[in-house]
């Protein structure tokens, strides 16, 4: 039988309701007669306290609101025409002001209703995610990763985000919109002259990325820091929206195309250029080392990590030898299959890398051959469509497409990635493909690459909790790195279950190796950060166990090295949902509803793994209790 998720939040309330009683004290009896009132809940104040996070969060990162299509009620302001600051004092007093919210909400006696009650605690969660930790001063707050490590490196942070936003979150429909856009533009001078400055007061404290990723960063501030200013990616992108608005004139054209010719060649590139030049100044003095422990308090900080990113009690020892396990077991399976298809001779990796470069499995290196691999994807994505409502009962009311990272960050970007729909459905939820090296795309990867970033992967996930309007905003899209990478590697399983590698074992060949990848990432992760390894330790390792191109194993173990901790969440975060479902299974028997299951799993927003495992728990004893008569 089945129960609601109302239901469900109604019985669980005993399980997340704080003890609010009075500490016993040593005074008088006569003083004691008195007993102390309890605190009471108080759920207005407890929703003044969330909308003030959310605002004050995305009052700080505005481009971050354009790109989840936020009201300016949301928000609190009009942001349309807003960008951020990142200097220490910015910085600091936005993760203070996080910090005090949540340590006042935390504070708070729960509510009795026990849908109440679970808002405030993962709430609470959520804030105090965002505000990080005290201990820790380097990096940066970014609205999806909570803390990140380095300001600039080669994969993520606001020198790449802040342009790749205004591409992809500033739509341009009126004049209005093109104004807000070339005011973004002109702020674009003071965003990148308060990056230069935290990246220095960073590098004054010791905590220096990487040689290695700076070197790779300066081919981004070189791009961005093109003064040529009708070459600018952001001009380029500007004139292509306003050619797409068809109520403007040639002579109403002019006048804003000048405009942000002169924003890009006196503002935009010139703070490019001053970043390049903080960067090359600091190379001499960059580390060789590629993990965190080698910073200030950086293996303290390592061990944070693991638990906001990884999201688990789990030592990086532990989670070492996990990975080893995992790759042993694996392998094992690989092996078979390729011993049954007629390759017998060499290691796993070395039948891999072997299997890769066959013509069979390569896309030509041509316009024709980038077309013919996005039409396979968008096929893939239809034919997962068809099939989805076998798994799943609930349905995202976004859409999803495919489409080429731009050539100006593709060197030093994953194969593959997403990024989320605007809430007010301006902008589709995007699954974004490397097409750089197109030997790094074999065919036989493909398949399960487009499973893990659209559906059922990240795109049905994170629609679904968008679309979740009952639940707080920032539930909406709560920044869960297990929940939501470990749900991506889920549905690569759920994908092989449903049989869609039927009669395709290099498909199958593509879905293990993937989940070998990822198992290989809790080796090379705590090898780098824990156990000291060297990057080219880290490389060796990935290349000869899962036989990945050399081009997409450099850029990961880089990718790595600057986002500690970050890795872990794919294979502990899937470890964990197939754990609950298993367990579900076994509880349940006949009563078991996978569809349920996945509904109870997605339409809750992202959560911590100990508050899912807790859902799973309550839904397991709801499911078994009787109908009422």
């Amino acid at each position: 039988m089945r129960i609601s998720l109302l239901s469900l939040a109604i019985a669980s309330s005993l399980l997340l309701t704080q003890c609010t009683e009075a500490p016993k004290t040593s005074e008088t009896p006569a003083a004691a007669a008195q007993p102390a009132a309890k605190p009471v809940a108080d759920v207005a104040a407890a929703k003044a306290l969330y909308e003030k996070a959310t605002q004050t969060l995305f009052q700080a990162r505005a481009l971050s609101a354009s790109a989840y299509g936020l009201t300016e009620q949301q928000v609190g302001q009009n942001y349309k025409a807003q960008l951020e600051l990142f200097d220490s004092n910015t910085e600091g007093n936005l993760r203070l002001a996080l910090g005090k919210i949540a340590t006042e909400l935390s504070a708070m006696p729960l509510p009795a209703d026990a849908v109440d009650a679970d808002n405030q605690n993962v709430m609470a969660n959520i804030i105090g995610y965002y505000a990080g930790d005290s201990r820790f001063a380097g990096g940066y707050i970014d609205p999806w990763m909570g803390h990140s490590a380095f300001i600039i490196n080669q994969i993520n942070g606001p020198t790449i985000d802040m342009p790749g936003s205004m591409v992809n979150s500033h739509p341009i429909n009126n004049e209005q919109d093109a104004k807000d856009y070339l005011a973004r533009l002109a702020l674009f001078g003071p965003a990148l002259k308060s990056i230069s400055d935290k990246f220095n007061t960073d590098v004054k404290a010791g905590w220096i990325p990487p040689r290695v990723l700076l070197d790779k960063a300066q081919n981004i501030l070189k791009n961005y820091g093109n003064s040529n200013a009708t070459e600018h990616p952001l001009y380029r992108d500007f004139a292509t929206k306003l050619d797409k608005v068809t109520t403007f004139t040639a002579e109403q054209k002019q006048p804003l195309l000048q405009q942000a010719a002169t924003h890009i060649s006196t503002l935009v590139a010139p703070g490019y250029q001053q970043l390049l030049a903080d960067v090359v100044a600091t190379v001499p003095h960059a580390r060789s080392e590629a993990g965190i422990w080698a910073q200030p308090n950086g293996s303290d900080f390592y061990a944070y990590s693991v638990r906001q990113l990884g999201d688990t009690d789990l030592t990086p020892d532990q989670i070492h030898q996990l990975g080893l396990d995992e790759v042993a077991r694996i392998s094992k399976e690989m092996d078979s299959i390729l011993k049954a298809n007629g390759y017998n001779e060499g290691s796993v990796g070395d039948r891999m890398t072997a299997l890769s470069e066959e013509p069979r499995f390569l896309y030509e290196d041509s316009d024709q051959g980038r077309a013919t691999l996005l039409a396979d994807l968008n096929r893939y994505i239809a034919e997962m469509d068809l099939r989805m409502p076998e798994q799943f009962a609930s349905k995202p009311p976004y859409a999803v497409e495919v489409r080429r990272i731009p050539v100006e960050v593709q060197d030093s970007a994953a194969g593959g990635q997403y990024t989320s729909p605007a809430m007010d459905g301006s902008k589709p939820g995007i699954y974004w493909i490397n097409l750089a090296d197109m030997k790094a795309n074999s065919k036989f990867d493909l398949k399960t690459l487009t499973y893990h970033e659209a559906n059922p992967g990240h795109h049905w996930q994170i629609a679904l909790n968008l679309a979740q309007d009952q639940l707080p905003l920032l539930r909406r899209i709560a920044p869960y790195n297990a929940y939501a990478e470990g749900w991506g590697l889920y549905s690569e399983l759920v994908a092989y279950e449903m049989g869609m590698y039927k009669d395709d074992p290099f498909g199958n060949l593509g879905r293990l190796k993937a989940e070998l990848f990822r198992s290989v990432r809790l080796v090379v992760d705590t090898g780098m950060h824990a156990k000291k390894w060297t990057r080219e330790q880290a490389v060796q390792y990935m290349a000869q166990t899962t036989g990945t191109a050399s081009s997409d194993v450099i850029s990961e173990i880089e990718r790595y090295m600057a986002w500690p901790g970050q890795a872990l969440g794919y294979k502990l975060g899937m470890l964990k949902i197939v754990e609950l479902r298993e367990l579900a299974r076994t509880e349940l028997g006949a009563q078991f509803d996978i569809r349920a299951f996945h509904d109870l799993v997605l339409l809750s927003g992202a959560v911590p793994m100990k508050v899912l495992e807790q859902k799973v728990r309550d839904w397991i004893v709801l499911q078994k209790q009787p109908v009422p008569a």
